[in-house]
């Protein structure tokens, strides 16, 4: 399951996201927002997190620079959210850091790095050698030690 969530800023660029993966055949739930009309990210965010949580699964944001939304869902217990609006910053933060969550913001970026991006995201496999062992444990340690859920 892949969750989609966005604000107003982001509305366009998830449609787009809900197309591709839905032409790859992929389970999508789009948990909103459904249109231009001005909303707050966070209400978006915290459902797909949510979401993610309870189904061990992935999602994908989107907001106007994707910043706002990726603060949100960085907040949540167990979801590491990384900023793609850059090929190489997304792609290595994909490659290296195993997101569960990722954000995309629509005034940043194109539609055809997006598309690469998704794919990185649906397709790379996590080399979980014990140095990303080794990190993925410290930052479990600061998330049990600072977030309640």
């Amino acid at each position: 399951m892949i969750y989609l969530a966005c604000d107003h800023a982001g509305y366009n660029l998830k449609e787009y996201i809900k197309k591709v993966l839905q032409e790859k055949n992929l389970q999508v739930t789009d948990l909103g927002t459904n249109s231009l009309e001005s909303v707050h990210y966070p209400q978006f965010g915290s459902k797909l997190c949510e979401s993610v949580q309870k189904d061990n699964s992935f999602g994908i944001l989107c907001c106007g620079s994707g910043t706002g939304i990726s603060i949100v869902a960085n907040k949540y217990k167990g979801i590491r959210c990384s900023i793609c609006n850059d090929l190489y910053v997304g792609l290595e933060g994909i490659k290296n850091d195993s997101p569960n969550v990722i954000a995309f913001g629509e005034r940043v970026i194109g539609k055809g790095a997006v598309k690469q991006m998704i794919e990185a995201f649906l397709n790379t496999e996590i080399v979980e050698d014990e140095e990303f062992k080794a990190r993925q444990k410290k930052i479990e340690e600061i998330e049990n030690a600072n977030l309640l859920n």
